[in-house]
């Protein structure tokens, strides 16, 4: 199925409705491109970095998010109110949101990111999946359907065969998912990762797969320009995370030439079988010289900035000139060159593993030859408790993976943050692993490989009284009658309890 893009409204103001590293990044892209940026920001990002870069802002509401960056009026009424013409949502918060779309489409606004029909069916990974199995991707062994019964769905699990994931069917990000290695884990579980999924997605629903252990993360960068005309931006690999999140990425990945072709070919095809547009990212589990589709997502993602690096392309101005009916990429045929590294930078207390916010003091990041910092704060800049902790990202490239790893050390060294602990020590100790520098690794290399002979001897686990205080401290801030965190799937404790 091949679709194209209609329409040839110019967007002269754009709105932003996100914060931190992405919503900076927008704001300076907009004023290189001659487009007024509005930055759509929460009372609790009122001085922040990008606040002080655009030169109109609006507030849409207080900290918490669902009254404000998941509030969809809000959102929608402050684009309106100052005459933009269209809204990028960035990744996370609305970014997948089929409501805002089609509220975007109705008040007339540009929605920078595919079409309704796509949101709608890759943000349902059931769906996602049927639709890859539909176009001959390979997939892992699964039960989707709608039982909800415990002791069935242990059946099907059992089925399946341990260990197995528990998936929430309605979004990602590591939320709700809950890896099961025996029947003896299935009720607690599978309870735990339904409450997380409700809390973050408004839904309980889940599924189950069958769960590599020694798996890769490669994804493959996919754009679908006005014209219609699909074509991939290559692979990197996502291998390195912590409780299921990405920390390090890197383009390209180490798979043999004639796996990545298989890769590209199957996430072209995906796409181009329901008319996508706009940029997306097909992702897949590689183990044991297979591969398996895991799913897309329909929108920017936070490493793109390596396959950027790769290519000298920027693909967020590409998402901004096809929602304005251009094809950016008038050489559709590309040829990366070098490697690139990208650490995300987070405020955070590796010791206890728990996130931190507050102010921050002196920070300095020191430029050089193909280094990139995509921040979100600078010197005293307030980390506010409500969100993700990510500071921001470094992103390195060089003529090959040895060289680049050279020199992401040598620019995590240079980097200066006061105030808060990060976890930039971490990430030096990663990179610098004899298995990382070999390009041995898989998802379970942080928890399985590095984490236990880390140097950081005295890691160790916060008292669950600590924990219960922050928590609590946390709610207080957002107000008095806020709900309770565990509803909020945004709130930076979500991963350390």
């Amino acid at each position: 199925m091949k679709s194209s893009f209609n329409s040839t409204k110019s967007i002269k103001k754009l709105a932003i409705a996100n914060r931190g590293e992405i919503a900076v990044r927008l704001i300076s892209l907009c004023k290189e491109m001659g487009i007024k940026p509005v930055l759509l920001y929460s009372a609790a990002d009122k001085n922040s970095l990008a606040y002080r870069l655009s030169p109109e802002k609006i507030c849409i509401g207080p900290a918490e998010v669902k009254q404000s960056y998941l509030n969809i009026s809000a959102v929608i009424e402050g684009a309106l109110s100052t005459g933009a013409d269209a809204i990028h949502p960035g990744y996370g918060f609305l970014s997948e949101n089929t409501e805002i779309a089609t509220a975007c489409q109705e008040k007339g606004l540009i929605f920078i990111g595919p079409p309704v029909n796509c949101l709608e069916l890759f943000g349902n990974k059931a769906l996602a999946r049927k639709q890859a199995m539909k176009c001959g991707l390979p997939v892992l062994p699964a039960y989707t359907g709608k039982n909800s019964n415990t002791d069935e769905l242990l059946e099907e699990a059992c089925k399946i065969g341990f260990p197995v994931m528990i998936k929430s069917t309605g979004g990602g990000g590591g939320r709700g998912l809950r890896v099961v290695s025996s029947e003896e884990e299935w009720p607690e579980a599978l309870a735990s990762a339904r409450r997380e999924t409700k809390s973050a997605f408004g839904s309980s629903e889940i599924f189950i797969e069958k769960y590599l252990p020694s798996a890769r993360h490669v994804e493959v960068q996919v754009f679908a320009d006005a014209s219609g005309a699909v074509f991939h931006l290559f692979d990197r690999d996502c291998s390195i995370q912590r409780k299921h999140q990405k920390i390090i990425e890197e383009a390209p990945s180490c798979l043999s030439q004639a796996i990545k072709q298989e890769m590209t070919s199957a996430a072209i095809e995906l796409l181009e079988s329901v008319g996508y547009l706009q940029a997306g990212t097909v992702e897949f589990l590689y183990q044991e010289g297979k591969f398996y589709f895991m799913e897309v997502n329909p929108r920017i993602q936070v490493e793109c900035p390596v396959t950027e690096m790769i290519l000298g392309i920027d693909l967020i101005r590409a998402q901004i000139l096809t929602a304005q009916g251009q094809s950016p990429f008038i050489q559709k045929s590309f040829t990366p060159r070098g490697h690139s590294i990208q650490c995300r930078i987070y405020a955070e207390d590796m010791k206890k593993q728990i996130p931190l916010f507050g102010k921050l003091g002196t920070c300095e990041f020191p430029q050089g030859v193909n280094r990139r910092f995509d921040m979100g704060y600078e010197s005293q800049d307030e980390v506010p408790g409500f969100y993700d902790a990510m500071l921001g990202k470094l992103i390195v490239w060089e003529e090959n993976r040895i060289r680049a790893l050279t020199k992401m050390k040598q620019a995590l060294e240079e980097t200066i943050i006061f105030g808060l602990k990060t976890n930039i020590n971490f990430l030096q100790d990663i990179i610098s692993h004899e298995a990382f520098i070999k390009g041995e690794m898989d998802t379970n290399f942080v928890e399985k490989v590095f984490l236990p002979s880390w140097k950081e001897e005295e890691l160790e686990s916060v008292d669950p009284k600590i924990i219960s205080h922050l928590r609590q401290f946390f709610s207080i801030r957002q107000s008095p009658s806020s709900e309770d965190l565990s509803e909020n799937p945004f709130n930076p404790w979500q991963f350390f309890n």
